[in-house]
């Protein structure tokens, strides 16, 4: 197999790079240039580590910097969560360089200040990753309690990506203790996770565990499998680690099967990755297995020089079990060069270290955590029963109390009832006292209606002549609406478009007037992508009408402009926008725009890339609902419109469904009760209708519209669009 070479970046990514630089040299702000910085981050950590850590860096400095000053709530926490993204990068840049004192310090930090704002999710990523650096080690007690607490947060929030990893974690644990029964239930339970979710990069991780679970017990069919599976999935995303630590493991595979050209091609591809990445731990574990193959190839002097560079690595970053196996590699080296005395202290290192690692404190803490999590989990189940209990309890007090009621008022139906005759005989007496005045008084109406009967007359015409006039005004208006509807609709995108670029799709389009705020607009872009946006604008009606005008024209200028991207297309959009209105003349500054998502397909409908603004992204595989949430600021002047859309990326395949929509539906009163129809109900009814074709699940939402909405009056635009992969 040839070396793997150093991973590149796309020509797109290239000029989102270049256009970041751009940003990050015009910026006036520090929000600014640290979101670009982030952004920067996120694209290139995986080929470049150096610039990874020297990024990290420059947030973190930047971030601490300006938190020193008087800033806004709001300013204060975006700052607070970027350093936190930034400290527990640069302690998995510290990790991989094998100086664990500062990645624990660096971690420690991030989880102070997830903590401080209360971001569950951070805090269980934290936690994660201080109980790696507990494990590389070999202390397995504090390791397993990191993932456990790590676990259980992540439960309580729905975190299924943190979850599939902390499993992982905890396998990894159990390998390592030869308890290969509950490592492979872990793994599995994460690689499950990470296969609904669609997550590539933990597949792949939990992949390449398996297959380490397997080799330990000498399944090596199985293990070459696995292997093989993480590598393909580790090269697709361009993980280098991952890439460098599955060609290892072929490389151990071949030691075992006694073919040692290919053992020592497999190592010595991943010990160059593990160089370029300054992967300390990786390279010595990498060393210390190619000095393995020559001490049984009898060649003990080279095996030697390799083992004890392996040895001095993982001495020098504190790595328990690099230092075991290089130990253990270089007593029975030392042995066989007649070394005795040196065999001997490396002996005696093995054993202190194995010791240490397998001691029975920490394979009791491993089971105490085990238990403790079990019990805790089951706790909260038992709570959950008894609280529902408690309510059936106080429903049949409830209903007791309200039969006892019951029997109150039929007790006291009889009396009442013959109170009221008794008042109906009183009443009787006044109304017949009211009409002989009310009598009279009309009488004396009669003949001051027929004076008045002339003055009447001459009104009528008058009236008559104006309800012509209105009338004919009416028309008017009505022809000029009906016009400015056929222009937006030249706006909209046309039906032979859609039909060329997609293949099964449907525009629910019911706009409240004759003239609408929401709108769907679809184009080719440079990159030869097609684009679709789906969007609300300020208002309905003709202001609607007028803003949807303006945004459209926004969205084409950028893309005539060459952006390809669906964040770059709304950064440029939102600042053509925005200086359009500073011109309405409002103190503002016209805080006016839109809700919008806008999603791009490539050509062969394999990837997704999408933004989405205040409106989120609905996809549906296989009967299994997925939501893209929205960033929350919308494609208009906003107190967070100096911080760029990020927008994203989603692999699809064949048969799934896409939905975008605007908030008309959700947001529409009726039922029997006149409530809104409401986002959840929204989400279950699209999922019951989405086996259908595109075209019934179109007659399908008009139907569930006009039924809920009935008599009342329609509240806003609706749009919603479905796609059919």
């Amino acid at each position: 197999m040839p070396l793997v070479g150093k991973p590149q970046l796309s020509p797109e990514q290239q000029a989102q790079v270049d256009s970041l630089k751009q940003v990050i040299k015009t910026a006036k702000h520090d929000t600014i240039i640290v979101n670009a910085w982030i952004a920067w981050d996120n694209i290139i950590w995986k080929a470049d580590p150096e610039m990874d850590f020297l990024l990290n860096q420059k947030i973190d400095s930047l971030c601490a910097k300006n938190l020193k000053k008087k800033l806004n709530k709001q300013a204060k926490a975006n700052f607070m969560m970027s350093r936190a993204f930034a400290l527990n990068n640069i302690g998995s840049s510290y990790t991989y360089q094998g100086n664990y004192a500062k990645a624990i310090e660096s971690y420690t930090q991030s989880l102070k200040i997830k903590e401080e704002i209360g971001n569950k999710k951070g805090i269980a990523h934290s936690l994660n990753n201080i109980g790696v650096i507990y494990k590389e080690q070999g202390d397995y007690a504090r390791a397993i309690e990191s993932y456990t607490q790590s676990l259980k947060i992540e439960e309580e929030v729905g975190d299924k990506k943190g979850i599939a990893i902390s499993l992982n974690n905890i396998g990894g644990i159990y390998t390592n203790q030869g308890d290969y029964a509950k490592a492979i239930n872990y793994c599995t339970q994460s690689l499950k996770i990470e296969e609904e979710i669609g997550n590539k990069q933990g597949i792949a991780t939990s992949l390449n565990n398996i297959g380490d679970i397997y080799s330990h017990q000498g399944d090596n069919v199985k293990a070459i499998d696995y292997y093989s599976r993480s590598l393909k999935t580790e090269e697709e995303v361009g993980n280098k680690r991952g890439i460098a630590n599955t060609l290892n493991n072929f490389g151990s595979i071949y030691k075992e099967q006694g073919d040692y050209t290919k053992a020592i091609d497999y190592h010595n591809q991943s010990l160059k990755i593990k160089k370029e990445l300054g992967d300390k731990k990786g390279i010595s574990g990498s060393l210390n297995d190619i000095g393995n193959i020559y001490k049984e190839q009898g060649n003990y002097t080279k095996s030697f020089e390799y083992c004890q560079q392996s040895l001095s690595i993982a001495l020098e970053i504190g790595a328990a079990l690099e230092t075991k196996q290089a130990a253990s590699s270089l007593w029975k080296v030392n042995k066989k060069l007649g070394r005795y005395k040196e065999s001997l202290e490396m002996h005696e290192l093995f054993i202190a270290t194995r010791d240490s690692m397998d001691s029975e404190a920490n394979q009791k803490a491993v089971i105490r955590q085990e238990y403790k999590y079990a019990y805790e989990k089951q706790a909260a189940a038992d709570s959950l029963i008894a609280a529902e209990a408690g309510k059936v309890t106080n429903a049949l007090l409830a209903a007791e109390k309200a039969e006892n009621k019951q029997n109150e008022l039929e007790a006291n139906e009889s009396k009442l009832e013959a109170k009221q005759q008794q008042q109906q005989k009183y009443f009787l007496f006044g109304v017949l006292a009211l009409a002989m005045i009310f009598g009279a008084i009309i009488f004396n109406r009669f003949k001051l209606a027929n004076k008045q009967k002339g003055i009447i007359e001459k009104q009528k015409q008058i009236v008559d002549q104006a309800f012509n006039g209105l009338e004919e005004a009416h028309k008017e208006i009505t022809d000029s609406i009906n016009y400015a509807e056929r222009i937006q609709r030249s706006f909209l995108a046309a039906d032979q478009l859609l039909n060329e670029n997609l293949n099964e799709y449907f525009v629910y389009f019911n706009p409240k007037e004759a003239v609408s705020g929401d709108f769907y607009w679809a184009g080719k872009l440079a990159n030869g992508n097609f684009a679709m946006v789906n969007a609300d604008s300020t208002g309905h009606g003709v202001p609607g009408a007028i803003m949807c005008i303006l945004n459209v024209s926004s969205i084409e200028k950028a893309v005539e402009n060459n952006a390809t991207s669906p964040p770059d297309i709304f950064n440029q959009t939102r600042k053509t926008i925005i200086e359009r209105l500073k011109k309405d003349g409002s103190d503002e500054g016209g805080k006016d725009g839109m809700d919008a998502s806008l999603i791009s397909f490539n050509k062969g409908k394999t990837k997704m890339t999408y933004v989405a603004a205040q409106n989120s992204i609905w996809i549906i595989r296989d009967g299994v609902f997925t939501e893209i949430k929205p960033e929350k600021m919308p494609v208009g002047k906003h107190d967070n419109d100096d911080i760029p859309f990020n927008g994203g990326e989603y692999d699809i395949q064949k048969g799934d469904q896409i939905y975008t929509l605007t908030d008309g539906f959700q947001d529409q009163f009726g039922g029997p009760k006149g409530k809104k129809f409401m986002i959840k109900r929204m989400r279950e009814y699209v999922l019951s209708i989405s086996h259908l074709p595109m075209a019934e699940q179109h007659q399908k939402l008009n139907e569930a519209f006009s039924d809920w909405k009935g008599d009342l009056e329609q509240v806003d635009d609706v749009c919603v669009i479905g796609v059919r992969i």
